[in-house]
C-alpha cells in the first residue's frame, strides 16, 4: 500500500467502517475499484477494472472485531 492510499484510507476511515464493515475493499489510489466476502474475490475483481498498476486489498472489521485499547 503505497502512503497516497494510506493517507486516504486514514482520513476516511469512520467512513469505510460504517459502509463497508466486513467487507474486503480493493483500493486504487484514492478511489475504491472492488468490494467482496473475501480478499481472493475482490482481488479478481479488481484486475478485471485494473488489470496493470498496483492494487491494494483492505479489510475493514466488523464492530465484534474491532478491538479498542484504554
Amino acid at each position: 500500500m503505497t502512503s497516497k492510499e494510506y493517507n486516504w484510507l486514514l482520513k476516511h476511515s469512520q467512513n469505510l467502517f460504517e459502509e463497508y464493515h466486513g467487507k474486503h475493499l480493493a483500493i486504487s489510489g484514492e478511489q475504491i475499484i472492488a468490494v467482496g466476502e473475501s480478499a481472493i474475490e475482490v482481488f479478481k475483481k479488481a484486475k478485471k477494472y485494473k488489470p496493470t498498476g498496483k492494487i491494494s486489498i483492505t479489510y475493514i472489521p466488523t464492530d465484534e472485531e474491532t478491538v479498542t485499547l484504554l
